[in-house]
């Protein structure tokens, strides 16, 4: 069984998913993470060369890959529910947990992160954390199997809320 972490950036996804994996003996993979790797370069450098399109197309074929994978948990790109065919091959074979935390959360979290390009243009940090959740959230909510809030909670107060209430199932390594 795979664990999915999806969200915004910013609401924990990386902390919490590498504190689970360490705690239920899972393999972590991160899609950004792989994306860069695949691609040879920054995700904001990325973007900027070739546009987003062009990025969510690498996005989606990362999807299909690491739902495929078992026994991982995965730390999903926040624009990664954008695409109902991602959604599907991430959910299969594990539920999909929405991290989520409000807009000024959010930019405090983030607030000193220099690698994404905007997603909007020229707003200003929370006008863009806004508008993108307001489009997202609809996406997000259809996607998940479960909901946490992170505001006002540690990376490891999340993690141990998923593990305890995740089935009950024996890692397979």
């Amino acid at each position: 069984m795979n664990v999915v972490l999806i969200g915004y950036r910013g609401t924990g996804k990386s902390t919490v998913a590498r504190l689970l994996a360490e705690q239920t003996g899972r393999r972590l993979v991160s899609t950004d993470e792989e994306i860069v790797r695949r691609v040879g370069c920054s995700i904001a450098d990325y973007v900027n060369r070739h546009g987003w399109e062009r990025f969510r197309d690498v996005e989606s074929e990362v999807a299909r890959e690491v739902g495929a994978l078992d026994d991982t948990v995965i730390d999903a790109g926040g624009g990664i529910i954008l695409r109902p065919e991602n959604v599907a091959a991430l959910k299969t074979k594990g539920p999909l947990i929405w991290l989520r935390a409000e807009p000024a959360t959010i930019a405090n979290r983030i607030k000193d992160s220099a690698d994404r390009p905007s997603l909007t243009g020229a707003k200003t940090f929370l006008e863009e954390i806004a508008e993108v959740l307001e489009t997202r959230t609809p996406l997000y909510q259809a996607a998940a199997d479960l909901t946490i809030d992170t505001d006002n909670r540690s990376p490891e107060e999340v993690a141990c809320e998923i593990v305890r209430i995740m089935p009950r199932q024996p890692s397979s390594r």
